[in-house]
């Protein structure tokens, strides 16, 4: 229970930090409308270092369904942990959708753009093409997954795990974010996208369940790839 506690709060938090950056930064009438990708990227950055000092005192802080399939598949975790660590993910991820909503009630009526507010829960792709967008996907979870594998057999100093963790985000989100908004996190998209369908937003569209399956499936083979490739190469050592 404690260990689905510390996934459950961490998500929280990493999603109501992460996406309320999002929002902040495209709804109407916000004080940091349009600053721009650069304020989106740190935001996550930094909301995941946070989520991930927090949760890590009571759970491995995987925070991310593709990070806990990815450590079961290499024996770094129990398989009985996996559906408990995925749905107190899913559920720290719709929880914060919630919160953020309630949070910026009043800029869902001042933004008529559907697209936008679709944005401030969920990703999208800048081109839509399958191919294309789910290698973004699986590459930017590849290399997030393999450095959360690196931290340990690189002696990182005790606290600084999610500072790395942080930087990692930082530069997936400037390299390879930009063609598809990097979710790299199932939870952190399917949560919120399962509440943007379910709550009562002012001037919503559809939630674009056609592209759904590419930020939730990419994610998850990436970061089993990585984590397999990673301990391959470190087998050779």
């Amino acid at each position: 229970m404690t260990q689905f506690l510390g996934e459950f709060i961490g998500t929280f938090i990493l999603v109501l930090l992460g996406n309320g950056v999002v929002a902040g930064n495209i709804l109407s009438k916000t004080k940091e409308e349009g600053t721009g990708w650069t304020a989106i990227v740190f935001g996550w950055g930094i909301a995941c270092s946070v989520a991930v000092y927090i949760s890590g005192l009571f759970s491995p802080a995987h925070l991310n369904p593709a990070v806990t399939l990815a450590m079961a598949s290499i024996g770094a975790l129990s398989w009985n942990l996996v559906v408990p660590f995925i749905l107190a993910q899913m559920l720290g991820a719709m929880l914060a959708a919630v919160v953020l909503w309630l949070h910026y009630f009043p800029h869902w009526k001042e933004t008529k753009d559907q697209g936008l507010i679709l944005a401030s829960f969920s990703t999208g792709p800048a081109i839509r093409h399958t191919a294309s967008n789910f290698l973004g996907e699986a590459l930017g979870t590849a290399i997030l997954v393999m450095t959360i594998l690196a931290i340990g057999p690189n002696k990182v100093a005790a606290g600084l795990g999610p500072i790395i963790v942080g930087l990692v985000i930082f530069a997936v989100g400037f390299s390879l974010g930009p063609t598809t908004g990097y979710a790299i996190n199932p939870a952190r998209d399917l949560g919120p996208r399962i509440m943007h369908a379910l709550l009562p937003i002012e001037n919503k569209g559809d939630s674009d369940w056609s592209y759904a399956w590419i930020p939730v499936a990419g994610p998850i083979v990436g970061g089993i790839i990585g984590a397999i490739c990673y301990n391959i190469a470190l087998g050779l050592l």
